[in-house]
């Protein structure tokens, strides 16, 4: 049986998922992480970018979904927080609803044009902080302010042409309904990713319990069991899921 090439990893910092991907995530991959709404994407996602900051790796969050004020009250709850990484410079919080007014664009809706113009936004900032993470939340509200099927797959490829030129490890959020097996609202997010986290929940004794899942990760072994994953204070834990009889 042929062997996957091991690549160069990017710990999460969340052991038990480091462990899953047998030490992290491959350096410069692309990874959707999916789930309905309150799954723990944007958790995950800023342990992720926490975690790296804290090693010295500076990270970028682009968010799209809720302001800043929100974002870092939420954060403030848990222990891997730690505001000193966003005074320093270590970490950048950007929020891209302010960027699209500054740039004059409608908050509701973009033409193709409209998204490329951020696009380019994103990538000088990302280039010139020479950021080693990077997290989008969401792709999916990104992309819901474009008009057409057309110009979500455009906008999507050119979105991963362009993720695929840097030395950057990044993760995608991708919002889908409650309950459902799809990792992506268009249909077209999962073929720029090298890699698809999966946050579901399932019904055990009349309790919802939080799951995640590897469903794939190009350039590093991994299993494709599904955890039970806790949001606690001090981030997200992972422990396998009991059998019922």
């Amino acid at each position: 049986m042929e062997q996957i090439q091991t690549l160069p990893k990017c710990r999460t910092g969340i052991p038990e998922l480091d462990n899953i991907l047998r030490g992290g995530i491959p350096i410069g991959s692309t990874v959707l992480v999916v789930g309905s709404s309150g799954s723990g994407k944007t958790t995950l996602c800023m342990q992720f970018l926490i975690n790296g900051a804290k090693a010295g790796e500076k990270g970028v969050f682009f968010t799209i979904t809720e302001p800043l004020f929100k974002l870092t009250k939420n954060l403030e709850n848990y222990e891997f927080y730690d505001p000193y990484l966003v005074d320093s410079g270590i970490l950048h919080l950007v929020d891209l609803r302010i960027i699209c007014e500054r740039m004059g664009l409608q908050t509701d809706k973009y033409t193709f044009e409209d998204a490329s113009a951020l696009l380019d936004v994103l990538k000088d900032i990302a280039n010139e902080l020479k950021v080693k993470r990077l997290v989008i939340d969401s792709i999916t509200a990104l992309c819901y302010r474009l008009q057409t099927k057309e110009m979500i797959r455009d906008f999507i490829f050119k979105l991963g042409s362009f993720l695929a030129t840097i030395d950057c490890t990044t993760l995608l959020t991708s919002e889908v309904p409650p309950r459902t097996l799809q990792y992506s609202l268009y249909g077209i997010e999962e073929f720029i990713s090298d890699g698809i986290i999966f946050l579901g929940d399932m019904e055990r004794g009349g309790d919802l319990v939080r799951t995640l899942q590897v469903v794939k990760m190009r350039g590093t072994e991994h299993t494709r069991t599904k955890y039970a994953m806790q949001i606690t204070p001090k981030g997200i834990s992972l422990s396998p899921l009991l059998k019922t009889k």
